[in-house]
């Protein structure tokens, strides 16, 4: 089964963000054997003087598959370790939600929570009438609606950046497409026009391109695919080093809108 795991205010204004402790979760989720981790995606809410938040006011998703009987042990889990970890001051919040419990309330929940001022009220409301777990556990509770937000905004498909998937950590230097595809769990590479290169049509940018990848490579979440954006370099960038490239990651202006 697949889950979708969400978690929000971990922090305070001297700690790590939420993305941080969400990436160590994920590694202690594998260890304990208790599921497989797919992904970990960060999803901007919105910014208001109203809504209390350390930094950027965002939320992880933690993507898994596991089994049914795991289901209970990997909640109480995710609720313990947020617990122990999250920093002093911090209001945590935690989702576990069944990606077929996702429905188009929790969906619409977690849009305007991009948009507007929500109430944990309103978070618990629709967590239980979608039948999901939706809790507060330290502070004033208030993570609960960036963690329902994150569920949400990751079962849209069209929301949101990896800050997690299988190979992301081990990129650098310079790569072929073709090198890309086989080295991290991107479903293509799309430049800024919007053309993306599936299985049978990756002509966008051919196989025998070249693609630096630091700094910060960070595919997003379109259509349900985590595609990595590219720009074309600049003449005097092409070369690092010994190795030439055509193509850089976007930059961190373009990425932070997703």
């Amino acid at each position: 089964m697949r889950l979708l795991i969400g978690i929000d205010d971990t922090d305070n204004i001297t700690s790590g963000a939420t993305g941080h402790l969400a990436r160590h979760l994920r590694k202690e989720i594998v260890e304990q054997q208790l599921a497989q981790t797919i992904s970990i995606s960060r999803h901007q809410l919105f910014l208001s003087p109203e809504i209390p938040y350390t930094s950027h006011n965002s939320s992880a998703c933690i993507m898994v598959e596991t089994t049914p009987e795991k289901l209970t042990f990997l909640t109480d889990f995710c609720r313990e370790y947020l617990m122990k970890y999250s920093e002093a001051g911090s209001d945590v919040g935690l989702c576990v939600a069944n990606w077929d419990q996702v429905n188009l309330t929790v969906q619409a929940f977690s849009k305007q929570a991009k948009e507007t001022v929500l109430t944990q009220s309103q978070a618990y409301c629709v967590a239980v009438q979608a039948g999901l777990f939706l809790e507060g556990l330290t502070g004033t509770r208030q993570g609960i609606i960036g963690a329902l937000a994150a569920v949400g905004l990751r079962k849209t498909e069209n929301d949101g950046r990896f800050i997690w998937l299988p190979g992301l950590y081990e990129l650098s230097g310079v790569y072929t497409a073709s090198q890309l595809y086989q080295s991290i769990s991107i479903d293509c590479i799309q430049d800024l026009a919007g053309g993306q290169i599936s299985d049978d049509s990756k002509i966008k940018i051919p196989d025998n391109s070249t693609i630096r990848t630091s700094p910060w490579p960070r595919p997003v979440l379109i259509d349900g695919k985590a595609v990595m954006l590219v720009v074309k370099a600049s003449e005097d960038l092409q070369v690092t080093g010994e190795e030439n490239y055509e193509y850089e990651m976007a930059p961190k202006d373009i990425i932070r809108r997703y």
